[in-house]
């Protein structure tokens, strides 16, 4: 099935069509793949183009920060991943423009015994551009087989946030994560040098599950990275606004500012990195974090 997705004419945009013939052959498996552009204009960051293939599409995109910051959230209908199915997601942000993508539930790899479940995510971010992808968690159920990559390259000037938060099993109805497998890759690039990397392989019950220097025992975590211009007392701010917890860490190197969460629910730690979030925005951005409405549904 190919699919042709009109834009707006508020957008200014144009559709794309798509030819993948092996979407057309008979299988179980689902391919989704979303494809965004955006682009300054009059003022405002505009969708100006997207793609699709497959059940991944995007609602209206909205504006409602002053300096014109393009607001979309990105909708999985199915809400899960099944072993076999591939979600690709590309997210390009011009020069100038600038980006909040979040999601309005969870995803959720579901238990697999054949094939894994794949989501990869590419992002390219142009010279003093914004894109800031905050979805919400991920859901690894017991016997899931959970592959996701991230890969962000950077223009001079350019910052990017993103975070994620990974749950394994089903902690409030009693389910571990006793068999299954957890793959995550994230990297990021400004200029085609590497200036974050990072590499998780997980197998259900792991020793690592609860060791003390890994997951300790608890079910849920989370990383935040900020890559881009913030002041060199950054993670000293952020720990003020944050206090002791005993849940939450923060560190600065040279190109990045990490957050990190691990703990036993998931709320907890997107409440924390909300905070994080508003002071590193303000510090690098000079405005105020925004939360976006869909969180509070």
């Amino acid at each position: 099935m190919n699919a042709i997705v009109p834009i707006a004419a508020s957008e200014a945009g144009q559709s794309i069509p798509l030819t993948r013939a092996q979407y057309a052959a008979q299988s179980s498996s689902w391919l989704a793949e979303l494809e965004l552009w955006f682009a300054l204009s009059a003022g405002k960051t505009r969708l100006v183009r997207r793609r699709h293939l497959g059940p991944l599409v995007v609602q209206r995109p909205f504006h409602p920060e002053k300096d014109g910051t393009c607001h979309v959230y990105l909708l999985h209908p199915p809400g899960g991943v099944a072993g076999g199915d591939r979600l690709d997601l590309r997210f390009h942000v011009e020069a100038g423009a600038r980006a909040l993508l979040t999601t309005p539930g969870a995803t959720k790899f579901y238990r697999s015994e054949y094939s894994a479940g794949t989501q990869s995510t590419q992002v390219d971010v142009g010279a003093g551009a914004v894109c800031e992808y905050l979805p919400q968690e991920t859901i690894v159920f017991d016997g899931g087989d959970a592959r996701m990559e991230t890969r962000v390259s950077l223009a001079p000037e350019a910052t990017y946030v993103g975070w994620d938060f990974l749950c394994l099993g089903r902690p409030a109805a009693g389910e571990r994560f006793e068999t299954g497998r957890l793959s995550q890759r994230i990297e990021i690039r400004r200029g085609g040098k590497p200036i974050w990397f990072e590499r998780l392989e997980l197998h259900g019950n792991s020793p690592l599950m609860k060791a003390p220097f890994a997951l300790a025992g608890e079910p849920t975590w989370g990383t935040m990275i900020y890559a881009g211009a913030v002041s060199e007392d950054a993670a000293e701010q952020v720990r003020a606004a944050i206090g002791e917890s005993a849940v939450f860490s923060v560190s600065q190197l040279d190109d990045v500012v990490v957050c990190r969460y691990l703990g036993p629910r998931v709320g907890d730690g997107k409440a924390l990195f909300a905070r994080a979030w508003n002071v590193l925005r303000t510090l690098g951005q000079g405005k105020p974090a925004d939360t976006p409405r869909i969180w509070a549904t």
